[in-house]
């Protein structure tokens, strides 16, 4: 009788086990709070935020460049206007991304069953290196060509030159554009989700969390 009555109030579909498991790990209060603890307004909680931002500027000015293209941002005053807010904003998106890293490494950020929010802030900053890289090579210039070729050499040095042709900038260009900055945005969505579910890190001399 029991089990009858618990598989008639278990959930069968696959949309309804997916909304309770979301509902019992990340409830609204959480993934929406409206207050914080006070050791956040510390500077070195902004930082996070402030590279979430420097990727939203990347992502637009990026999407504005691909639609345009190089003849557009080499020639035109507006096009190499967006093209300089792309490239400075990557140069503050890996000053803030090294400064966020840092700040967390220091303060011991897998503290309090965080380890799988520290391992994606990694994959991100490694997933973040590739973009950069394929983004330099397809820069149309003779920076971009000099870092191709050199490039390719060490690729072929090491035997993965005939898979990943730095030169070819039809393959760079799909892997910058439409690869890594999707692989880049899954893996902040789900920080940004863990950070939510665990709540941020205290400093190391606030009191236990109760576990570790």
């Amino acid at each position: 009788m029991s089990s009858h009555l618990k598989n008639e109030t278990e959930p069968t579909m696959w949309t309804a086990k997916l909304r309770n498991s979301w509902q019992r790990n990340l409830p609204i209060d959480k993934l929406l709070p409206d207050t914080q603890p006070a050791y956040v307004a510390s500077w070195i909680y902004i930082f996070g935020v402030l590279t979430i931002a420097a990727f939203g500027d990347i992502i637009v000015s990026g999407l504005i460049l691909s639609f345009a293209g190089p003849a557009w941002y080499h020639t035109s005053s507006v096009g190499l206007f967006v093209n300089s807010l792309h490239f400075w904003g990557v140069q503050l998106f890996f000053v803030f991304m090294v400064v966020h890293l840092w700040g967390k490494f220091w303060m011991a950020a897998w503290r309090g069953r965080r380890f799988r929010t520290w391992l994606t802030g990694i994959a991100a900053f490694l997933a973040s290196i590739g973009t950069a890289f394929t983004g330099y090579l397809i820069q149309t210039n003779f920076d971009s060509q000099w870092i191709a070729y050199e490039a390719k050499d060490g690729f072929n040095a090491v035997g993965i030159g005939a898979f990943f042709t730095p030169t070819n900038i039809g393959q760079i260009m799909l892997i910058h554009v439409a690869l890594l900055p999707l692989v880049l945005g899954a893996i902040t969505v789900w920080h940004v989700l863990l950070v939510r579910k665990n709540g941020v890190v205290p400093p190391i001399d606030a009191a236990p969390e109760g576990g570790n």
